[in-house]
């Protein structure tokens, strides 16, 4: 009687178990790619970051990033994204902890930010550029020196900035609102930014360039977590797509008219 009775609690055990693990496996199918929602995407993002992210008059993102974002997301077969913003020195270290299924602000693949997380294939790539006001003195690099220069925490500039402007007191801030407002109210000597953000500020606050410099070694990519080989695939995919088609071309022309355009995202540059 005893054996029974530890057969029947064992089998219904093990019935229990399959029954699990079938339901584990058919909710894989349903989210290959292992979003935080089946179906549709949490993205984490900038809210500051003109031409590539940022919110519009009614607070909604909008910009060249989350309008090709949302096209390969499209491409994937998900039309629901969320775009939420946060500090761009901790969207990556969400992304890798799960909180977001994606990071999309114009990052920069480098392989210090490739210990935390994954890239798609690259998408974008540009200049950086030392803003300054026309009083401030600061004339090119070399004038930086023993200078008070600003940078966003956690950027491709804050990395450039340490290791190129070794005599420049570097002062980090959360965002590039705040960085400007220190530059304009004389805190700062110059800010160094991503060149399209950087036309956009010096436009607005008569502010102007001392310096523009290639970062075509860290292309801008889309930022997940790491151990997702299908979602990385099928963003690979959907981008190389968007670029053939000239998808990404339209986009290029609109949010950044006039500016020189990779030939490698261009139809048959791939």
């Amino acid at each position: 009687m005893l054996f029974g009775t530890v057969f029947s609690k064992t089998f219904s055990t093990l019935l229990a178990l399959c029954a699990l693990s079938f339901s584990t496996l058919a909710a894989s199918d349903d989210n290959p790619y292992g979003l935080i929602e089946p179906g549709q995407l949490r993205v984490a993002s900038v809210g500051d970051s003109r031409p590539y992210t940022f919110t519009d008059a009614s607070g909604q993102f909008t910009g060249f990033d989350v309008e090709f974002f949302k096209n390969v997301a499209h491409r994937m077969g998900i039309d629901k994204v969320d775009f939420v913003g946060q500090d761009f020195s901790a969207i990556m270290p969400a992304v890798a902890n799960g909180q977001y299924d994606a990071a999309v602000a114009a990052i920069g693949i480098t392989p210090a930010r490739e210990k935390t997380v994954d890239f798609s294939t690259g998408y974008l790539a540009g200049f950086l550029t030392v803003l300054t006001r026309s009083d401030s003195g600061v004339k090119n690099v070399a004038s930086l020196a023993k200078r008070r220069l600003g940078v966003v925490q956690g950027t491709l500039q804050e990395n450039y900035a340490v290791e190129h402007f070794t005599q420049t007191d570097i002062v980090r801030f959360p965002d590039n609102n705040s960085a400007v407002s220190a530059l304009n109210n004389g805190t700062l000597d110059a800010i160094f930014l991503d060149y399209e953000a950087a036309k956009s500020y010096a436009e607005r606050f008569k502010l102007v360039s001392a310096a523009d410099i290639p970062s075509f070694d860290a292309p801008a990519g889309i930022a997940i977590a790491k151990g997702k080989p299908a979602f990385k695939a099928a963003l690979d995919s959907a981008i190389k797509a968007a670029m053939q088609d000239g998808t990404w071309q339209r986009l290029y022309q609109k949010w950044f008219p006039g500016s020189p355009m990779p030939k490698q995202y261009l139809p048959g540059g791939q």
